[in-house]
């Protein structure tokens, strides 16, 4: 589906009566959610007692209680009570090749028996890791290992200060990079500002701009506006949560000529597009090579203490660690991590890129993503519902709710909010009956694992879930 058409319809969808599954039809996909997952309610309940709300991830369902997972292998998940489930969420992105993927997850065990899991010097995974990734992403030409898509990110920004010597940093509205402080700010809705900034003093805030997506002549005028002080811009090329709020036709171009003509770096999100919308990631999609790219879970399949960022060596030198540090009058980007670059995370790095590329893992992961939504579209057709799907490849975007498709002009925006995020988990309980494991309801990501048969018992039991709807 093209940009033009997305948008249309998500205009469509949120501007019109909101579709949910019939209360009394609900009530009883609520009482089945029950009946099957026992264990999982009473291990919840101990859990409120231990975690603040019961919950660590922000991934986890929660209408009308969190499933506990068992184990995962392949497409598959099985809850604590035995039930299994077609998993599409696949840890929020990262498993491409299916849960616990043999050769990884074997290589993994060798090194936890033959090493230290972490002992704070360079191993040799450390080196072969990095070569995969110089191998098939150019624009990298050094890497840092961090522990996680949040450092990672907040470390490209730091470094980007450094080398330019400028503040301002330029983020998408609706964008989501991780919590750190300077980009929790504007995110899920464009235009939503500070409203989930809480415990962030304003003055963090202040260097953080943002402008609303796709809209080239309100980027031109911030730089016109704090002419000579922005120091990059930070995107997800495929838009906003992972393109929930897509790019237009040759966004990304636009982004690299105007850091190009302002002496600005231009900072790629690559946490879920990287070794998933090909293997030089979405820079290598879209044609645009960044300065700096900041990558996730996805190159290590899920395996801990996972990220890093990649770029120009002349940016990146900054990074030098030790006691020396850099060059004598260069200035040093402080950061650290004792366990970072484990010889586990490195371990994990180096086989799941090499598979990766061996298996076609991306080609077969996005010919399940087309053959899903092609028939999730058609059954939206079938029944005359206005939802929507659509995907990037192997990305997959399912809205029924859609409220992240809504505008602060929107009326009665902030009900309208608690509304539709409260269908998208009524579809999610009741996928979770049929066996059908989503993110939230409304995402999900195919892998290679995803077999034609196992899309079109996943379409069956969205048939039937979509009979519901009032």
């Amino acid at each position: 589906m093209e940009y033009e058409e997305i948008v249309r319809r998500l205009r469509e969808l949120v501007t019109q009566p909101v579709l949910r599954i019939a209360p009394e039809k609900m009530k009883k996909v609520i009482g089945a959610f029950e009946d099957l997952t026992p264990r999982s309610k009473e291990l919840f309940v101990k859990a409120k007692t231990l975690i603040p709300g019961g919950l660590e991830h922000n991934l986890s369902i929660k209408h009308p209680y969190p499933v506990v997972i068992d184990k995962a292998l392949g497409p598959y998940m099985w809850d604590v009570d035995g039930n299994q489930y077609i998993d599409f969420l696949s840890c929020g992105g990262p498993i491409i090749l299916g849960h616990n993927y043999a050769p990884i997850r074997d290589a993994v065990a060798e090194v936890v028996q033959n090493n230290q899991a972490a002992h704070g010097v360079t191993s040799e995974y450390e080196i072969k890791a990095i070569e995969q990734i110089k191998k098939y992403v150019p624009s990298v030409e050094l890497f840092r290992f961090f522990a996680s898509g949040t450092e990672s990110n907040m470390a490209a920004l730091r470094v980007a200060r450094v080398f330019t010597g400028k503040n301002k940093i330029i983020k998408i509205g609706g964008s989501y990079h991780g919590w750190g402080d300077q980009l929790v700010y504007d995110m899920h809705i464009p235009g939503i500002k500070a409203i989930e900034s809480h415990g962030i003093p304003s003055s963090v805030l202040k260097h953080t701009l943002s402008i609303p997506p796709n809209n080239e002549k309100k980027l031109r005028r911030v730089f016109k506006k704090y002419e000579n002080d922005v120091a990059a811009i930070i995107v997800e090329p495929l838009g906003g949560e992972s393109g929930t709020h897509p790019i237009k036709p040759g966004w990304n171009q636009i982004l690299r000529e105007v850091c190009d003509e302002n002496g600005a770096l231009l900072i790629f999100d690559e946490v879920v597009s990287g070794f998933r919308m090909a293997m030089g990631g979405a820079q290598e999609y879209y044609n645009v090579k960044p300065d700096l790219t900041a990558f996730g879970k996805i190159i290590t399949h899920g395996f801990p203490m996972c990220g890093g960022v990649g770029g120009r060596e002349d940016v990146m030198i900054h990074f030098a660690a030790g006691i020396e540090g850099v060059e004598k009058g260069k200035k040093r980007t402080y950061t650290g991590g004792t366990v970072t670059a484990n010889p586990i995370t490195c371990a994990a790095c180096y086989h799941t890129i090499k598979a990766i590329a061996e298996t076609n893992a991306i080609e077969k992961a996005a010919a399940a993503g087309d053959r899903l939504t092609k028939g999730l579209e058609e059954l939206f057709e079938k029944y005359n519902l206005p939802f929507v799907a659509f995907n990037f490849k192997s990305v997959l975007h399912i809205e029924t709710g859609a409220p992240l498709a809504l505008k602060l002009s929107d009326p009665d925006i902030f009900n309208q909010i608690n509304v539709r995020k409260k269908v998208m988990d009524e579809f999610q309980a009741a996928l979770l009956t049929e066996g059908v494991f989503t993110l939230a309801g409304s995402r999900g990501y195919t892998t290679m694992a995803h077999t034609n048969e196992i899309i079109d018992q996943a379409l069956e039991a969205y048939d039937r879930v979509l009979q519901l709807v009032a």
